[in-house]
Formats: C-alpha cells, sequence, structure tokens
C-alpha cells in the first residue's frame, strides 16, 4: 500500500502498545546531488516520523549511501533542504549531526584502525576524571553495552586486527553509546546470527516505544517486513515507492526497487557429485594455545554447494585466507583439483583452478585507484586476449571489461572509470563479475552478496548454482542463514575455530544452525 505521508504509523515496531502523536523527526526535501556523468539524488523528499522504524531501501547506485552522507554532513547537497524536528538545519560535518541527536552505523567503516575497541567507541564523548580520561570507567561503559546488546566485542582489542564482521559490530556501539535520538543503521544485522538479530530488533522496538526513530537501510526484505514501520525505496536517484509495511508485501517492494517481479527459485538438489575438487585435512592456523583455525577438515566435490555459516570471527576468515595462500598455516594440508598446492603462492593456487571472491572487496578484492578494465583484467592478464607477448592490450581489455559490466549489470558510468567512485554493492559486483568469469574447478565466495540488492543477490545467486550445476566446486562462506540454506547442499557450522557441525541442509533449519553458531552443542 502507498503512503501518502499522513495519518498514524502503527506498525511492527509501534506493536509494543504506545500509540505515539504523529510528528515528523526529521525531513529531507528536494536533495539533489550530482557526480561527474551520475545524478545520484534527483529530487528526493523523505519523510521519517518520531517514534518509528523507517526502512529505506533500494538497488545499488539508487542513491542510499549519498543520501545517508549528505544527511550525516559528509557531504553537502547542491539543493534541498534538511528540517530535524521542525527546524531547517545544515550539518557542516558529523560533529554538527551528532550534535542534532543523530547516530549512524555507516556500510563503509568510519573507525580508527590503530585505536582500540573502547577508544573508538567513546572517541569525543569520553568519560572524564577531573582533566585526565577515565579509561577504567570507558572500558566497563563499553563491555556493558557490549554485554547488553549481545555484541560480543573485546574493549581492548586494536580494531585493525579485527575481522570485518567485528568491525560493523563496534560501529553499531559507537552509535549506541551515544545514545542517539535519530539512529541510522546501514546493514547492522549482516553480521548477527538469528538470536543478535532479534536481540537487535528488540532494542530497536524499545529506542521507539521511547519516542527514539530509526531509519534502517538494508536489503533484507525480511527484515524490513518484521520489524519496520514505513518504507521508503529508492530507484535510479528517485524515490520510487512509499509504503506501510503493515499494508504491503515483499513483492511489491522489490518491484519498487527493481521495476520488475524478482524471483528465488528454490533449491533443487545436485544432480551428481564428481570426485572432490577441494580437499583440505587437519588445517591449523596459528599454534597457540587457542589456534584461530583448528584441524579444519573437510571436502568439497565437484557439482556441490558447501556452505560455512558461523558468526564472524570464529575462524572463517582466517580459514579461507589460509585455504587461498593469504595466511601462512601451521599444519595440515589443501588440495585444489588433485594438486597439492600446500606449499604453493596464490598465483599457483589460481593457476590450480581456485577462483576466490574475498571478504573486503575494498582491500583485497580490488586496487581502489584503478580502473574497472584495469580490475576485470587481473588474473587475465598474462595470456591472450588480453596480452600479446609481453604487453597488455588495452583495446581488448576494454572490450573484456564492457562485456563484463553488461553480464553483471555494474552500474558506471565506463570502464575506464575509476573502481573507488563505486558504490560498495557495485564494487562487489566488479569482483564477482572477474571472479566467476574465471571458470575456475574450485569458486571460494566469502560473503558474496553482503551489500548487494535484491536483483543483484538473485543474479549471484543464479551464477552461483550455475557453476555447481556446470560441475564445479563452491565453497561459500555467508552470514545470511537464509543464504546458506538456499544455496547450499552441505553445511559446516564454525565456533571459535573448530568445524562443529557437518549437517545436509535438509537437516538443518535456522534455529538449529543459530544455536551451533552461538557454541551449543
Amino acid at each position: 500500500m502507498t503512503d501518502s505521508g499522513a495519518g498514524p504509523s502503527i506498525g511492527p515496531a509501534a506493536g509494543l502498545g504506545a500509540v505515539h502523536r504523529v510528528t515528523n523527526e526529521f525531513e529531507m526535501l528536494g536533495i539533489v546531488k550530482r557526480f561527474p556523468g551520475v545524478v545520484a539524488n534527483d529530487g528526493i523528499d523523505l519523510t521519517v516520523r518520531t517514534g518509528e522504524i523507517h526502512a529505506l531501501m533500494g538497488e545499488n547506485g539508487a542513491g542510499k549511501t549519498t543520501l545517508m552522507s549528505i544527511l550525516y554532513g559528509l557531504m553537502p547537497p547542491d539543493a534541498g533542504e534538511i528540517i530535524v524536528r521542525g527546524a531547517q538545519v545544515r550539518f557542516a560535518s558529523p560533529i554538527d549531526a551528532i550534535g542534532h541527536g543523530l547516530g549512524m552505523v555507516h556500510q563503509s567503516f568510519k573507525l580508527f584502525n590503530m585505536l582500540t575497541v573502547w577508544e573508538n567507541v567513546v572517541f569525543r564523548a569520553e568519560p572524564r576524571r577531573g582533566a585526565f580520561i577515565d579509561r577504567a570507567a570507558a572500558r566497563r561503559r563499553v563491555g556493558a553495552l557490549s554485554e547488553r546488546y549481545g555484541l560480543a566485542v573485546d574493549p581492548n582489542a586494536i580494531v585493525g586486527e579485527l575481522p570485518v564482521g567485528v568491525r560493523q559490530r563496534v560501529e553499531i556501539l559507537k552509535a549506541l553509546y551515544r545514545d542517539a535520538r535519530i539512529l541510522v543503521l546501514d546493514e547492522p544485522t549482516a553480521v548477527l546470527t538469528p538470536q543478535e538479530c532479534k536481540g537487535l530488533f528488540a532494542v530497536m522496538r524499545n529506542l521507539v516505544a521511547d519516542h527514539r526513530t530509526i531509519l534502517f537501510v538494508t536489503h533484507k526484505l525480511r527484515e524490513v517486513m518484521d520489524v519496520t514501520d514505513r518504507v521508503t525505496v529508492l530507484r535510479d536517484g528517485r524515490v520510487a515507492g512509499r509504503l506501510i509495511t503493515r499494508d504491503t508485501s515483499a513483492e511489491e517492494i522489490t518491484r519498487a526497487m527493481t521495476g520488475r517481479n524478482v524471483f528465488f527459485e528454490p533449491r533443487k538438489a545436485s544432480t551428481g557429485l564428481g570426485e572432490p575438487m577441494l580437499e583440505v585435512e587437519a588445517l591449523t592456523v596459528g599454534d597457540g594455545e587457542k589456534p584461530l583455525v583448528a584441524a579444519a577438515q573437510f571436502a568439497v566435490r565437484g557439482g556441490e554447494i558447501v556452505g560455512i555459516a558461523g558468526v564472524a570471527g570464529n575462524g572463517q576468515s582466517e580459514l579461507v585466507e589460509a585455504i587461498v595462500g593469504l595466511r601462512p598455516h601451521d599444519d595440515g594440508r589443501i588440495r585444489v583439483a588433485g594438486h597439492d598446492v600446500t606449499a604453493e603462492p596464490l598465483r599457483l593456487r589460481r593457476r590450480a583452478g581456485l577462483s576466490y571472491i574475498p571478504e573486503d572487496r575494498a582491500a583485497t578484492g580490488t586496487a581502489l585507484a584503478a580502473s574497472a578494465a584495469d580490475n576485470l583484467a587481473m588474473g587475465f592478464h598474462r595470456g591472450a586476449p588480453l596480452a600479446r607477448g609481453s604487453l597488455l592490450d588495452r583495446s581488448a581489455m576494454r572490450t573484456h571489461a564492457r562485456n563484463l559490466i553488461k553480464r553483471f549489470a555494474v552500474k558506471i558510468p565506463d570502464e575506464v572509470t575509476q573502481v573507488g567512485t563505486l558504490s560498495g554493492g557495485n564494487l562487489q559486483k566488479v569482483v564477482a563479475a572477474r571472479e566467476l568469469a574465471h571458470e575456475a574447478q574450485v569458486v571460494i565466495a566469502e560473503q558474496p552478496t553482503r551489500g548487494l540488492d535484491v536483483g543483484a543477490t538473485e543474479f549471484i545467486h543464479r551464477t552461483l548454482l550455475a557453476q555447481r550445476d556446470d560441475g564445479r566446486a563452491v565453497l561459500l562462506v555467508s552470514s545470511e542463514l537464509s543464504e546458506i540454506m538456499s544455496l547450499c547442499d552441505r553445511i559446516l557450522v564454525m565456533y571459535e575455530g573448530r568445524i562443529v557441525a557437518d549437517l545436509a541442509a535438509n537437516d538443518a533449519d535456522e534455529a538449529k544452525l543459530g544455536l551451533l553458531m552461538a557454541g551449543a552443542t
């Protein structure tokens, strides 16, 4: 149902029995933002009411991140105005936004990697003892927040040494620490277990019951249907839909986002298993009392997708990095398509038949300052048709890039554009396009749809299933249990560096997997 912007808001978030007088917490009116060759925001109006959970949705490149950056003072609009609680404001920086009661959890982290967790969380809001920072009080407060919200983080850990998923928890804690009246959450549940998600949603409902307001930026339709009051959908920089959650459906939201119907086909069992294509034997990373990966042992056959489920920080990233050759291991063996690659560098592992979609698309998956043509040529650049002898064929590289950009629907001005200018979702598409085009015997996909919209996720899912059906072995690491269960033939669960379960997909459900991920036996 279309929302006219007037009338009471009673939805999942208001289900605690409180009905609040409708007032607008903030409004963004006629927002315009242009970049070279792109109109990111084209006259967007967004109204969010006091005491509601309001979802902002849209495909990658629809303008969500730009709009939120304007709201939080990270960049000025070219036109339009922002009104907070009835007063027009102009934010010159995030400090101004915070001063007006905004808190934001960014999709691209805004953290100091050299500092500890507690130093990041309390930055510019440090507890004091006289003229000095009360370090003990800061640690206690961060630890208490971490425990209260089920976001397991060591307050004394160095942020730069944490996995991507744990860093996102630090961002959530930063916003919660400041007790913001308007809390903007950008994909906050990407690394949480089902139990932790439920806990976060309970917190969100308590916040709105206390007349606070949450703007929830997400691609997860089920979460939107479960927890929000209203939805604003962007498409191509414009508002494509304003919907009341209780009166709409996931299908209607999807049509507003994409302009078409999107279908996720139910998983079909593998038609036949081939020989083991990836074999991991007693792989151990870290030789201390508590190794990061402890004697991991499994195989992935041609014609199957094996998923690894687990809360971020339980060894999944270290396991994958050791398999692909980005991290040394202390014991064990690795074989790819029958070749022992245990002592081989990454380049030779790829030559043996390994393709890799990394978790961190910016730091590991791409060269941000390079063009799309250069990034999409990586791995293809040593031979024809992209190279002639020892020289690169730039024309062939551009043609290769244009073909992949079209095939994977990457929103980019042209193939010579630097990939560092792309939205997170489109950057992920560049990585996936390059790696899946290799047609390697073993595909390792680590969080391949993180930050992708529903249409792009559908495409990646179909592509991974096609890889499996072509007889390739796929190892999928994902924090999305729905993704694991919809794609995988078998599911491994990791907890504290160990593989604690190996289940057929038909024997798993989200409750069982969530308990195993939390350490239950």
